[in-house]
């Protein structure tokens, strides 16, 4: 395998190298089509360049591992495989698709000469599979579509107004690279191939759904109202009114089996004063914002608002930080960020224009009395980084380039 024809991503593959030889499972976590393959591909082509390390790959999206469809197949090809005498590595791409996988990795996953990395693209192979299995002896790494930077170097593009709006359009699924930028009609049919297979794969075969339409509007209605709250009341009087009575275990069914798809992220409401989680009322954001396009039918003007506090969200959590709805009294924070003991405020907006735009997003922020950084995040022309009351503003694309700075 050749390495040039890989596309890098060094921020995962240095996680990946950190956890090799440590005797845990490794699994990357993700949508399907982030990018996980390519992080598995390219510890292939390195691992292989090794003269003590011995690789056994087996990617289950190609029909030349088609007579792996149960542990006892994959036990029989990984043994006939194994080289005793070298380090080995077995790597398994989207091994859900594997019957009873976790029977046939718990012959291997804690052999000192084994290091075993695996991808999924639904999370509850974790705690519905693996989690029992492993005990916490496994780490995951979530794997999301390219960054801003990583997509104008894929691209080859020149950052500029021409570039974001392509990844605001499109989104950060590398597997765009192939057909350019510049044939939408090409770009929709790949977006609709990619969301017609996590539909189909990783949320209605897997979760058996039977009510197909509903699932179908119950997406839509999601990528068209992210950052809003929304509860499984609203959604159930939402759909009653378009004549669609479902109940509302349904509802909170569907939810999960679209989150653990990793379709789209919920996020839940912190109340910063009482420094505790809230119930109800969860806000949603799409894995990617070009499969959401798609799905609401391409980006529209009043749609951009929504766009960029996505794509604040998706940031904030490659950065690292649990990332939670703020709520001080009858104030609304747009994110609060935690890492370790790093806090952060933030108000993700298009564009501050006007003296009432200016007063929501800056004195939303302006009650919080602890000392943490707070930050607008913003379009704004001619408003670079800046600061009023304490408060910061960062240039959205200063953002994704460089988060906050630090």
């Amino acid at each position: 395998m050749d390495t040039m024809d890989l596309i890098s991503r060094p921020n995962y593959y240095s996680k990946l190298e950190k956890l090799l030889g440590k005797g845990v499972l490794i699994v990357l976590t993700g949508q399907r089509r982030v990018g996980k393959s390519y992080v598995m591909k390219e510890l292939v082509a390195r691992k292989q360049e090794e003269p003590n390390a011995n690789v056994i790959y087996i990617d289950k999206e190609k029909t030349a591992f088609d007579t792996i469809a149960t542990y006892k197949d994959l036990v029989a090809y990984v043994d006939q495989r194994l080289d005793k005498s070298k380090h080995n590595y077995l790597l398994i791409d989207e091994v859900q698709e594997i019957e009873e996988f976790e029977r046939g990795l718990r012959n291997y996953y804690n052999e000192s000469c084994i290091d075993v990395v695996v991808t999924g693209s639904n999370s509850d192979i974790l705690s519905s599979d693996l989690g029992p299995m492993l005990s916490g002896r496994y780490v995951e790494v979530f794997i999301q579509g390219l960054s801003y930077p990583e997509f104008l170097e894929f691209h080859g593009l020149e950052d500029g107004e021409a570039a974001m709006n392509k990844y605001i359009n499109y989104g950060g699924l590398p597997g765009l690279r192939p057909f350019g930028l510049d044939n939408p009609e090409t770009i929709n049919d790949y977006l609709q191939g990619v969301y017609n297979t996590i539909l189909v794969k990783d949320i209605i075969r897997r979760k058996k759904i039977r009510n197909v339409p509903f699932l179908e509007n119950l997406i839509r209605f999601i990528a068209d109202n992210i950052g809003k709250p929304m509860s499984a009341t609203s959604i159930q009087n939402y759909m009653t009114s378009n004549e669609s009575e479902v109940s509302k275990n349904l509802i909170l069914k569907y939810m999960k089996a679209i989150t653990e798809a990793y379709l789209a992220a919920s996020v839940s409401r912190y109340n910063i004063h009482g420094k505790k989680l809230l119930e109800t009322n969860d806000k949603f954001y799409f894995g990617d914002v070009g499969i959401r396009n798609f799905i609401v039918g391409g980006r529209r003007a009043n749609d951009i608002e929504k766009i960029v506090e996505n794509l604040v969200y998706q940031h904030m959590v490659r950065l690292g930080y649990e990332v939670k709805v703020g709520q001080l009294y009858s104030t609304e924070i747009d994110f609060v960020g935690t890492k370790g003991d790093e806090v952060v405020y933030v108000q993700a907006a298009y564009l501050i224009t006007e003296e009432k735009t200016f007063n929501r997003e800056f004195g939303n922020l302006l009650p919080i009395k602890d000392n943490y950084p707070k930050y607008v995040i913003s379009m704004t022309p001619y408003m670079d980084s800046s600061k009023w009351e304490g408060i910061i503003h960062i240039p959205f694309a200063e953002f994704l380039k460089n988060g906050f700075g630090k």
